[in-house]
């Protein structure tokens, strides 16, 4: 398997990670299935759980990962396309 090294995930070994996948919310595996970056079930529970101790909303929840994802790409542009690449500019 090829590893995307330019990003800034921590990328540890988890033991296990499908039976952690199967044992997340049905529309958080949904929105994983579809993430641009290889979350791992853990980080990303966290963010969902904390997002919806917020909010109780599912859609909230939604929208923080997406933020999250959003921001971690943003972040790791310049590293990857360079300097002043349209995917590194915050948006507005």
């Amino acid at each position: 398997m090829r590893r995307n090294l330019r990003t800034g995930l921590k990328g540890r070994p988890r033991p296990d990670a499908m039976r952690s996948f199967d044992g997340l919310p049905l529309d958080l595996r949904r929105w994983l299935a579809g993430a641009a970056l290889p979350w791992s079930p853990q980080s990303a529970l966290r963010i969902w759980q904390r997002a919806l101790a917020e909010s109780g909303s599912v859609e909230a929840a939604i929208a923080r990962l997406e933020g999250t994802e959003a921001a971690m790409l943003r972040r790791d542009a310049a590293g990857t396309w360079g300097r002043g690449h349209p995917a590194g500019e915050p948006r507005g």
